[in-house]
């Protein structure tokens, strides 16, 4: 009976052993699951330059391309000039055989002799009329037509005479000459061909008057034409020379649109020096055109306004801390706060479009516009096709363009597309961020929104106007320990935390 008690004793206290060690387990693992907790990333608002560029591609040209040709027919009979050969105005670069010219000449000149003497016997037969007539031995219509004879005679004269002009040009033209000074860049015959200029002048050489003076001719599109003007700087690179950089200045901005594709894009001419003679007509050249710049300007990068805090969990109870995961901080997923969601931090009270299925450009007109509005708000990049398919719809007018408008007086960070506006002036004047509270007590402080007026935009920083002072902290992500798994494709969340579908998808609750 003894041992019957002995061994339940000993049963229970293992059972009751078992218990606690699960216990222990369990406050390690929820200990263990909160210091696995992500921690946000953040930087420190600093000030610095912000520059903001157009981008555009275009080649490099001379600024004044001659193209010499021939008025005449004929062989080539001696080249004087090459390629790259310099050339001074007036200078011989190149003969056709004049033997046919020469002929015409010898040809005219005899026919302008024969024209002279009969103009003699002319005249004389009209002196000897005029004194037959005067004496009444002829009548007046014969005295007529000798008179008739001479005029015709000097008329004779006055042709062969423009005849001999007309074939001692042809003669002359033989040799071709150079019209201004400048560099062949181009030679398009050889000794011997035969070059026929019949309705239009063929073409033998292509002279740039002055190389160490060049343009580039960018194709800048209509999104960004708004925003440049002339007499902006310019920076380029070109691929023959990686790690150089040459500057220009923009001259004109030609009104002529070009549209391939239903894509319009300006001619924006970009004047460029050249004194070493290292940049060659052809070369493609990519530029940067700065149409904005501030010094020791406020900045934060733009990964602040892509930030979105995760969902906060609902579920606190021990059982799911302990099997599915820690609730003080679950995954990041793609979906707003419900603050931001509410309108309280998106820009014009837009909920963040993250969580929704990628545009294909096939939505509904109105869904396609609203969609577009939402990744303009949070700075994201939107495809060409999709701009393409959305201008479709403006210019039918299946849609109305939204209104466009700034801060008061269209300043700085004023109005879409104004002056200091963002790139390409598609980001609104007034945005959200993240900002940890300075000098929290807490070791895993809670950012809070703040809405900030912004400038320019240099396509990794962004001015900031007002709402934020040099030393703060923003958030720009969250970092995840090793242990804890990355987020689920397409912001979904992890099946055990709490948060939801979040708001902003396309069952949220918008």
């Amino acid at each position: 009976m003894a041992t019957k008690q002995s061994g339940g004793r000993l049963k229970w206290l293992i059972i009751f052993s078992a218990i606690v060690v699960i216990a222990a387990g369990g406050v390690w693992y929820f200990e263990r699951g909160s210091n696995d907790a992500p921690q946000y990333q953040s930087t420190v608002v600093t000030r610095g330059d912000v520059v903001q560029v157009v981008s555009a591609t275009g080649t490099l040209n001379p600024v004044t391309n001659i193209t010499v040709g021939s008025q005449i027919s004929g062989i080539i009979l001696k080249l004087y000039v090459d390629w790259n050969s310099p050339v001074k105005a007036n200078q011989a670069v190149a003969e056709l055989d004049p033997a046919t010219y020469q002929s015409a000449v010898r040809s005219a000149e005899g026919d302008l002799a024969n024209a002279k003497a009969s103009l003699e016997l002319q005249q004389v037969e009209a002196r000897r009329s005029s004194e037959l007539f005067t004496n009444k031995l002829i009548s007046g219509s014969d005295y007529d037509t000798a008179i008739a004879n001479l005029h015709q005679a000097e008329a004779q004269v006055e042709i062969k005479e423009a005849a001999l002009t007309n074939a001692a040009v042809n003669l002359e033209r033989c040799t071709i000459y150079s019209p201004v000074d400048g560099t062949v860049i181009a030679r398009d015959v050889d000794v011997g061909n035969t070059v026929a200029a019949s309705l239009s002048a063929p073409t033998l050489f292509i002279i740039a008057n002055d190389l160490t003076k060049m343009q580039i001719d960018a194709n800048v599109s209509e999104a960004d034409i708004g925003t440049v003007a002339e007499g902006q700087d310019v920076n380029f690179t070109v691929d023959a020379f990686p790690d150089g950089k040459f500057v220009g200045k923009v001259m004109q901005i030609r009104n002529s649109p070009t549209t391939v594709q239903n894509v319009v894009t300006y001619d924006v001419v970009i004047s460029v020096n050249n004194p070493d003679l290292k940049l060659r007509p052809g070369m493609t050249a990519n530029a940067s055109i700065i149409t904005a710049q501030r010094s020791g300007a406020l900045r934060v990068p733009n990964a602040a306004f892509r930030f979105r805090p995760p969902e906060p969990s609902t579920n606190a109870t021990l059982f799911a801390r302990l099997f599915g995961g820690s609730g003080s901080k679950p995954l990041v997923t793609n979906a707003p706060s419900a603050a931001v969601a509410a309108g309280a931090g998106a820009p014009n009270g837009l909920a963040a479009s993250g969580g929704e299925t990628p545009l294909t450009g096939n939505e509904p007109p109105e869904e396609l516009q609203r969609r577009v509005g939402q990744m303009r708000a949070n700075g994201e990049d939107i495809p060409p096709e999709i701009m393409a398919k959305l201008r479709g719809y403006y210019q039918s007018g299946v849609l109305q363009r939204p209104m466009r408008g700034g801060g008061p007086g269209g300043g700085p960070g004023g109005g879409f597309g104004g002056p200091g506006g963002g790139s390409r002036g598609s980001q609104p004047p007034f945005r959200t961020v993240y900002v940890l509270p300075a000098n929290s007590p807490s070791a895993d402080p809670t950012p809070h929104a703040v809405r900030v007026r912004t400038g320019i935009n240099d396509g990794s920083s962004t001015e900031i106007i007002s709402g934020l002072n040099e030393g703060d902290m923003v958030v720009i992500g969250l970092k995840f320990p090793q242990s804890t798994s990355a987020p689920a494709p397409g912001g979904q969340p992890s099946p055990f935390g709490g948060g939801g579908g979040g708001f902003g998808g396309r069952g949220g609750g918008r």
